[in-house]
């Protein structure tokens, strides 16, 4: 008969056939369904045949004392709760019994409420052991996803500072344009570091309302404002002992700036509304797509926040200043995206990927690759064809304005208005065409009141 895995099940090994039967009539309900063995050989063969969440092994059966079953059943499954129960207890018998394997004991008689107990408390034991599994996957997984793809030449600096940065626990500065990979760097610092099983939270500064970073990064009290019905952890807090990574930092307000540059010297937060300073314990690793320098001097950013932020500083060239980069990456991404589909890149292709300026560095090139993968069916990729078949935006001049000389504005936001008519008003790709990050193609749209333009397709 075929079980219902959405049941938890559990097997009463025991020769006491009223208490199997209590237990049975206890236990057996929509989440639970109970399966008795009188025997050792029995409960093995069930072990064998089902999964078993929990076992209730008696310590003296017909053919066998219960401790020698507790190898046996964890050989049929390593995640089985077994909870020992014996009507003559003794402190030697439960040490034995826990070195064989078992995760509880009882002595006899015992309540049937003192067992649900017992039993809820090895089904929570056994969940909480599958999230860290689950967790230890995705960071494994994440792990590997963060390998920096490289040839010979400008990147091997970067990956210097990386280990050093690695070692260290010291504030990053990563930099460079957008679609370089600055989030992949700061992965790979993360993952590459002692701090590689606690958390890596990343959190764009210009995708959130300004009025709402501060409550995002520090937290609140209920009440604190309107809308904060219960306390809340900011991602200070929620990195805590891992590492915070703070994208596109140049657009941080002024006054937040301010607040950070305390956090990293102090080490602690105020929630918004709060009384208590709580210390928090995160590596901070922040990235900006634009000149920080020049924001000193337009007043726009902190030169003390800066100088506190760059410790490390890491600059990630353009693709276009390391093609020698580009064979490795195309394999990697074909390696990736093309699973089980056998395919090849010549030498012809790479050549005219090299000669490509890349405007959309790496990330331009996967999506690319991605896009090849797709729409072209042989074994031979020609990702270039898409490169020349795609239709560029027109320069800048010969978008009309009214004035003779117009602002920069003006042009800009005209500019924007006929991208986003050319693409239909499909954001992600109006962005990509102008070789500006999205969050940076929202902003651009909000201040320009150009909402209302085409769709909001992303």
């Amino acid at each position: 008969m075929k079980t219902d895995k959405s049941k938890r099940n559990i097997l009463v090994i025991d020769d006491d056939k009223v208490f199997c039967d209590a237990v049975k009539d206890y236990f057996d309900s929509e989440t639970s369904e109970v399966f008795v063995a009188n025997t050792g050989a029995d409960g093995l063969a069930i072990c064998s045949q089902r999964r078993v969440e929990v076992v209730l092994l008696d310590q003296k059966l017909p053919d066998a004392q219960g401790i020698s079953l507790c190898p046996p059943i964890l050989k049929q499954n390593d995640q089985t709760k077994i909870i020992f129960v014996t009507a003559y207890p003794s402190f030697d018998n439960a040490v034995e019994a826990i070195k064989a394997g078992a995760s509880d004991y009882l002595s006899k008689p015992f309540e049937l409420e003192e067992l649900e107990l017992a039993v809820e408390q090895a089904l929570r034991m056994l969940e909480l052991e599958r999230i860290e599994q689950l967790q230890s996957y995705k960071d494994d997984k994440e792990n590997e996803e963060t390998v920096l793809i490289h040839g010979h030449g400008r990147f091997d600096e970067v990956l210097k500072l990386v280990d050093l940065a690695a070692s260290a626990d010291a504030p990053v500065l990563i930099t460079g344009n957008t679609g370089t990979g600055k989030n992949v760097v700061a992965r790979s610092i993360h993952y590459k570091s002692s701090a590689k099983r606690k958390a890596f939270i990343s959190v764009s500064c210009a995708a959130l309302p300004e009025n709402l970073i501060e409550a995002e990064l520090f937290g609140h009290e209920k009440g604190a404002f309107t809308g904060a019905v219960t306390a809340r952890k900011g991602i200070f807090e929620l990195a805590e002992g891992g590492t915070l990574f703070l994208d596109e930092i140049g657009a941080m307000p002024l006054h937040l700036q301010s607040k950070l540059l305390g956090v990293l010297e102090d080490k602690k937060i105020r929630r918004i509304g709060g009384e208590s300073i709580r210390p928090v314990d995160a590596r901070i690793i922040a990235a900006s797509n634009t000149d920080l320098e020049k924001a000193i001097k337009n007043k726009t950013f902190r030169d003390d926040l800066y100088y506190r932020l760059s410790v490390i500083r890491i600059h990630i060239p353009p693709l276009m200043d390391r093609p020698q980069d580009i064979p490795k990456l195309c394999d990697f991404f074909i390696h990736k995206m093309a699973k089980d589909r056998k395919v090849t890149l010549p030498d012809s292709e790479l050549s005219r990927l090299m000669e490509y300026k890349w405007p959309g560095n790496v990330r331009e090139l996967k999506n690319v690759i991605e896009r090849s993968l797709i729409i072209q069916k042989g074994a031979v990729l020609k990702p270039s064809e898409l490169l020349k078949g795609s239709t560029p935006l027109p320069p800048p001049s010969s978008v009309s304005v009214e004035d003779d000389v117009a602002t920069l504005e003006k042009v800009e936001k005209k500019y924007i208005r006929y991208a986003l008519g050319k693409f239909s008003g499909n954001y992600t790709q109006t962005a990509r065409a102008l070789g500006i990050s999205l969050s940076t193609m929202k902003r651009k749209i909000r201040r320009y009141g150009l909402t209302g333009t085409g769709s909001k397709a992303t």
